[in-house]
């Protein structure tokens, strides 16, 4: 199990000019401890400060070195939660509604009318295929025959046109108002603000792309949504993970290299997440698979989703809906609870905390997370 770090926001100040100037910079909340923050030996003006913000109450200032003060502030760590929830398959069983129907959409459209599938019939190919869309396209034409104007050399090009018809349709359906939110859900994000429990969805990784998954948040409404966040692909490589990750700057001028100067505080928790982010890296390397990096980008999604809960990574939480997000929390160390979905009624999850059928009732509620957290 790896260390958890929650990140503070250093507020770094020029002091002593008409307009103070701001520098957020986000780091370890291991090295907020007296005990535990070293020293560095600088050379700025005493006037530059920095503040680590309200929540800690210290201050540190650039006088030839770094020193801290002795107030502070720490949660109590056996009352630390937050929730991040996946979108598709956990706010909306979007397979369930609309993946079949935007199947014969697709067909239509192709002008293929003698292709319909029935429940039964997608129940059926589902099952055979284990979900892989391009072999239930298979295994439909080749039990009632391909079309006459497809050549044997033309099919994988045929079926790449019917699946992007498809995901055409299903967006459509999915952003329409006709497709409700899974039951339970607006009365479990209530229960978690009434709480103060941190909810964070998750829109950066999903078959269905970043858009379908906002369009499918912001059913919630907006008095909702403003109790939460949402960490998309521009959160998550603004986050001090991502940065690592992604290799993007933290600042620019002379903020970059106040921030740089900061950020060697840090440098045993930056080699330990550099580790981990050069095995994510030889693992994309060595299989060179679409699988590995979307586990890269999925761990770097719920280290970035904990980071703007402000809580540590062993005190979140995923609602899960989906094999890769399962694997990334594992790979972290975060519990993880799966709210099965029609896509993954079957699917086996030996890794998550637990597994359930929905929300509310005697399935997903804050106090019930609570319990299989701390209990």
């Amino acid at each position: 199990m790896e260390t958890a770090f929650r990140p503070i926001s250093y507020t770094i100040l020029f002091c002593g000019t008409k307009n103070s100037n701001k520098l957020h910079y986000q780091v370890p909340a291991k090295y907020l401890s007296t005990s535990s923050l070293p020293s560095l030996s600088l050379t700025f003006p005493s006037k530059y400060a920095i503040d680590f913000g309200r929540k800690t109450k210290r201050r540190l200032r650039f006088n030839g070195f770094i020193s801290a003060s002795s107030s502070s502030f720490e949660r109590d760590p056996s009352q630390q939660l937050a929730v991040l929830l996946e979108v598709e398959g956990v706010l909306m069983d979007v397979y369930r509604l609309g993946n079949r129907q935007a199947f014969n959409v697709a067909f239509r459209k192709l002008g293929l009318d003698c292709a319909n599938w029935t429940e039964p019939v997608y129940l059926d190919l589902g099952r055979k295929s284990a979900g892989d869309e391009e072999r239930m396209l298979i295994l439909y034409f080749d039990r009632i025959g391909w079309p006459t104007s497809v050549p044997t050399s033309e099919k994988g090009a045929f079926m790449k046109r019917v699946l992007r018809e498809k995901k055409n349709a299903l967006d459509d359906l999915v952003m329409s108002k006709a497709f409700p939110l899974r039951p339970g859900v607006e009365e479990f994000i209530d229960e978690a603000s009434k709480d103060g429990v941190p909810v964070v969805f998750l829109t950066a990784y999903g078959s269905g792309g970043e858009k379908i998954a906002r369009s499918i948040v912001e059913k919630l409404g907006d008095d909702r949504m403003s109790k939460t966040k949402v960490i998309g692909d521009e959160e998550v490589k603004q986050s001090f993970y991502g940065q690592l990750v992604f290799g993007k700057g933290v600042s620019s001028s002379m903020d970059e290299q106040l921030a740089k100067e900061v950020a060697k505080a840090a440098s045993a928790e930056r080699q330990r997440i550099a580790e981990e982010v050069a095995s994510v890296l030889k693992l994309k390397v060595e299989l060179n698979t679409n699988s590995s990096e979307r586990l890269q980008n999925t761990i770097a999604t719920l280290r970035a989703a904990a980071e703007y809960a402000d809580v540590p990574v062993h005190s979140c939480v995923l609602v899960a809906g989906s094999q890769s997000g399962v694997a990334a929390a594992e790979r972290i160390g975060m519990p993880c609870v799966v709210l099965r979905s029609s896509s993954t009624s079957r699917a086996e999850f030996p890794s998550a905390t637990a597994i359930m059928d929905g929300f509310g009732g005697a399935d997903l509620t804050v106090a019930r997370l609570r319990r299989k957290l701390w209990s």
